[in-house]
C-alpha cells in the first residue's frame, strides 16, 4: 500500500504529515499535527502503519529535523530494537515440552527491573564505555545524580531484559528453521538519560525556531551547548543498547546449550540483523543532511535486512527494506499498539490470555495480561500496509515467548 493518509497536504499548516495506513487515532492525529508546526521539520513527516499515540511524539513516526532534536521524540528507552539468530535445527527436533528451555533462559537472563548480581560482561565492551560514559557525566553533574542510585547497576544491566514490552522467543518460520529473537533496549541508564535531557530541553524551552504547540516537543538546538552534549549521550546509550542485546543473546545460547533446558545441540547459522527502533541518526534525504529520529520504525533503505514482530500470539517478519524516499527509508517496528496497558487489563482475563496463546510456552498470568495478543494492531494488516516499504524474507512464528 502506499500512502493512505496526508496532513497538511498543501503544506499551509505547517510540513506534510504522510501516513502510511488510514487506522489511525485522534490522539494520533492530534500529536502529529502539533508536531507538524515546528520550524525545523526537514520536508516532511512520515509515519508508519504500526502508529499509535505516545508521549509528546507519536510512536512510529519519522522525523527529520534541521538544526534541532526533540529529546523525548527519541524517548526514555533510547536505542530499544530487535535481534534475531537462526539456529540450525528444525521445528521437528524441539522437545514436545519447551518450559525447561524458557526456565533455563530466565536463569541465565534477568528480567523486569532484575539485574545480574555481578558484571557479566567482558571488560573488552565494559572499559570502553565506561570512559565514554564518564566524559558525559563530567559534563552534566545532575546525570551523574540521577544513576547514583544505581552505582554500577548500568554494567550489571548489560545482558538482561527489561519489562514492558521486552521479550525473548523462539519462533519457527516458513522453512521449520528455528530462531532465537529478543527485543530489548538500554535499560535504566538509557531511561535516566533520556529523562534528564528531555527536562533539560523543557528548561531551556528554546526559542531559536518559534513556537512549540506542546512543551513535550521542547528540543535543543543545534550550535547551543546542550546539543552536542545530547548527541554524545543519545549515541553512547544506542551503542549500549546494541551490546546488551549482543550480551544477551550470548547468555541464552549459554542457557539453551545447558543441560537444565534438555535441547537439542545446534550452531548459529545466521544473524539477521541488530537493529534500533528508538533512535537519531544523521542520513542525508531529498539533498539535505538532517537528523532522523525514528520514534518506533526502524531504517528500511533498500536491500537493509530488518526485524518486525508481532505480539506473542502472532507472526513476526524479518524484512528487506526497499528505500523508499518517502517514508525515509523506513518501516514499522512492530504491530503497535491497538489498546493501552490500563485498557488491555480492564477488558480481558486470564483466560483470554490462555486462549490467545495458545499452543505457546509463556507465562499466562496477571503480570503479562497487559501484553495480551489483541491488545497489539493485527500484524498482517501493518504488513499490508508497508508492501511499499519492505519486502518479506521470513515469516517467524512464535513458539516460546519470556516476558519481562
Amino acid at each position: 500500500m502506499s500512502i493512505g493518509l496526508i496532513l497538511n497536504e498543501n503544506g499551509n499548516n505547517g510540513v506534510p504529515v504522510k501516513i502510511f495506513t488510514k487506522d489511525v487515532e485522534q490522539k494520533a492525529l492530534n500529536q502529529l499535527y502539533a508536531m507538524s508546526q515546528l520550524q525545523f521539520i526537514h520536508s516532511h513527516i512520515a509515519v508508519m502503519p504500526d502508529v499509535h499515540a505516545g508521549k509528546g511524539a507519536t510512536v512510529g513516526s519519522v522525523i527529520p529535523t534541521k538544526s534541532a532534536i526533540i529529546p523525548s521524540a527519541v524517548g526514555v528507552d533510547i536505542g530499544c530494537g530487535m535481534n534475531a539468530l537462526r539456529l540450525s535445527i528444525k521445528a521437528g527436533q524441539l522437545p514436545d515440552n519447551l518450559k525447561p528451555a524458557r526456565l533455563a533462559i530466565e536463569k541465565h537472563v534477568p528480567v523486569g527491573f532484575e539485574k545480574h548480581k555481578q558484571i557479566m560482561a567482558k571488560m573488552s565492551t565494559l572499559d570502553p564505555l565506561a570512559i565514554r560514559l564518564k566524559k558525559i557525566t563530567d559534563k552534566h553533574k545532575g546525570l551523574l545524580k540521577m544513576m547514583s542510585n544505581f552505582d554500577r547497576t548500568w554494567a550489571k544491566q548489560l545482558g538482561t531484559l527489561g519489562g514492558g514490552n521486552h521479550f525473548i522467543e523462539l519462533c519457527v518460520d516458513e522453512n521449520d528453521d528455528v530462531w532465537i529473537m529478543l527485543h530489548s533496549g538500554s535499560r535504566g541508564i538509557g531511561s535516566c538519560i533520556g529523562e534528564y535531557f528531555i527536562s533539560l530541553a523543557k528548561k531551556v524551552n528554546e526559542t531559536c525556531f518559534g513556537y512549540i504547540p506542546d512543551r513535550e516537543l521542547s528540543y535543543l538546538a543545534q550550535g547551543t551547548p546542550f546539543f552536542d552534549n545530547y548527541i554524545e549521550a543519545v549515541g553512547w546509550a544506542q551503542d549500549y543498547a546494541t551490546e546488551n542485546r549482543r550480551e544477551m543473546m550470548r547468555l541464552i545460547i549459554k542457557a539453551l546449550q545447558s543441560k537444565d533446558a534438555q535441547f537439542p545441540r545446534f550452531t548459529v547459522t545466521k544473524e539477521a540483523i541488530n537493529c534500533h527502533h528508538n533512535y537519531v541518526s544523521r542520513e542525508t534525504h531529498f539533498g539535505s543532511s538532517v537528523y532522523v529520529t525514528r520514534k518506533g520504525a526502524i531504517s528500511a533503505y533498500e536491500g537493509e535486512l530488518g526485524i518486525i514482530p508481532g505480539s506473542m500470539g502472532a507472526k513476526s517478519y524479518i524484512v528487506r527494506g526497499r528505500g523508499n524516499s518517502e517514508s525515509f527509508c523506513s518501516c514499522s517496528h512492530g504491530a503497535g499498539r491497538r489498546l493501552s496497558r490500563g485498557r488491555a487489563v480492564r477488558e480481558f482475563g486470564l483466560a483470554d490470555l490462555v486462549a490467545q496463546t495458545d499452543g505457546i510456552e509463556c507465562r499466562k498470568d496477571k503480570g503479562v495480561l497487559d501484553e495480551i495478543p489483541q491488545a497489539y494492531k493485527d500484524i498482517d494488516e501493518v504488513m499490508a500496509n508497508q508492501t511499499d516499504l519492505v519486502e518479506v524474507v521470513h515469516t517467524l512464528k512464535q513458539v516460546m515467548c519470556i516476558k519481562g
